[in-house]
């Protein structure tokens, strides 16, 4: 990410933190390049199992040239997606958790490599989001695609031909 694009980010994050120069701070001085965010605000997220979270972003940025904003964790378990604020309380989906209005995500700064968590896909700070609906629809697709990888388990394999 550039310079320019990396501060626009950041002032788009912390724009969202109770204290945004203490954000500043600790993204300088933790030596995890982290911070704890206020979900809910601007926007909510969306933690996908990793291994429904990687092909739906593949099928995500086929589809869209820009997806919004995905995390990842440290050992790619989890992907989180942020998506408009309200999105967490009206999700219903197996598997899927959602952090809106009252939950805290631990956020790297955009324009620097961390150790743990990290962008995928790092905010630009123009606001843009992974559009829900959109998301849905990446996520069945690769879940589809995935039952298709293991046979899906439609026919029984009795050795027979």
């Amino acid at each position: 990410m550039t310079g320019s694009g990396a501060k626009s980010a950041v002032e788009w994050l912390v724009s969202v933190a109770p204290d945004p120069d203490a954000c500043r701070w600790e993204w300088e001085r933790n030596p995890l390049g982290v911070a704890l965010l206020p979900a809910g605000r601007l926007w909510d997220v969306l933690i996908l199992p990793g291994d429904l979270g990687h092909p739906t972003l593949d099928v995500l940025s086929l589809v869209v040239d820009r997806p919004g904003p995905v995390l990842a964790d440290s050992g790619d378990a989890r992907l989180g997606f942020f998506v408009p604020a309200g999105t967490a309380a009206r999700w219903v989906g197996t598997g899927v958790r959602g952090a809106g209005q009252g939950t805290w995500i631990v956020v790297p700064h955009p324009g620097r490599t961390t150790g743990g968590v990290r962008w995928l896909v790092p905010p630009d700070g123009s606001g843009i989001l992974v559009d829900p609906a959109v998301l849905e629809l990446a996520m069945h697709e690769a879940a589809a695609s995935l039952v298709g990888e293991t046979g899906g388990g439609d026919t029984a394999d009795d050795g027979t031909e």
